[in-house]
């Protein structure tokens, strides 16, 4: 299980100085291209390769600036951020995504981190029941997403593919649902030290697997133009909140937490121990 530290004043002392890095590194990095950009163009121009070098300079996998994001929050919500939440979503600021029957007896809670290994092995061996579960009504889904890993190991990766699954989400429920799964699926999880997800391209080619999404270029839009960044971060500040929730994958069945399964046999007793019936 991964674990986040519960302290808010400790995260929002992160916050701030990771914001500072952030700014700190995009000075640093247009400083290294001026440098590294001069001496490259003059070799290419030897090379006759000049066009191809002001073609490919400056590409940055992540387009986000998640420091201003968080300021813009901070700030009240007003920038250049939307601040729009995905359609499909419901409750305060769009942060209840719900998927399964209105009026399913029963909820399963699950709280994710996008670059958690433990969530992508819950995923890969729990998934399917999960989404049987969804599909015969035995209970809805509620999916609460964290980053905290991104605080932790450095990176974005958590925070841009939670755009992404906003993007997603924003397309219909089972788009998210399918990205969700090819996320965590054992052919294109990362390890958890990696940063891959904070590759826009790298998403948006990993969504080529969901029918959905594939070729669908407001999609594809919403992922390199940040639509849903706001919504992501706000998203995992709930996830910061959510009580009884110290790692990830966390479950709980009707608002109590619920030891994570490991089989689907296991998964399949917890359902049967603590559903109610209608």
């Amino acid at each position: 299980m991964s674990k986040r530290n519960t302290s808010v004043a400790k995260r929002e002392a992160r916050e701030r100085l990771r914001a500072e890095r952030e700014r700190q590194a995009r000075r640093e990095k247009v400083r290294r291209q001026a440098i590294v950009g001069g001496s490259a163009l003059a070799l290419l121009a030897v090379a006759g390769g000049i066009g191809v070098a002001v073609a490919n300079m400056g590409d940055d996998a992540d387009n986000t600036d998640w420091g201003a994001v968080r300021t813009q929050i901070e700030d009240g919500g007003s920038g250049e951020f939307a601040a729009d939440a995905p359609a499909n979503t419901s409750g305060e600021d769009g942060l209840t995504i719900r998927i399964g029957e209105d009026d399913a007896a029963n909820t399963l809670t699950l709280f994710e981190d996008p670059r958690c290994p433990a969530c992508a092995n819950f995923e890969q061996n729990i998934g399917d029941s999960v989404r049987a579960g969804i599909d015969d009504g035995t209970f809805a889904v509620e999916y609460v997403f964290g980053s905290f890993l991104d605080d932790r190991l450095g990176g974005s990766g958590s925070k841009n593919a939670l755009n992404a699954l906003g993007a997603a989400l924003d397309v219909s429920p089972s788009a998210f649902l399918d990205l969700q799964a090819a996320l965590y699926s054992e052919e294109f999880h990362p390890a958890e030290s990696s940063d891959a997800f904070a590759d826009d391209e790298r998403l948006i080619e990993i969504a080529q697997e969901v029918p959905e999404l594939e070729g669908n270029a407001d999609f594809e839009s919403a992922v390199t133009d940040s639509a849903f960044a706001v919504w992501a971060l706000q998203m995992s500040d709930k996830f910061d909140a959510a009580p009884d929730v110290s790692g990830t994958p966390t479950l709980k069945y009707n608002d109590e937490v619920v030891d994570v399964p490991k089989t689907p046999e296991d998964f399949a007793a917890v359902i049967e121990a603590n559903s109610v019936q209608p």
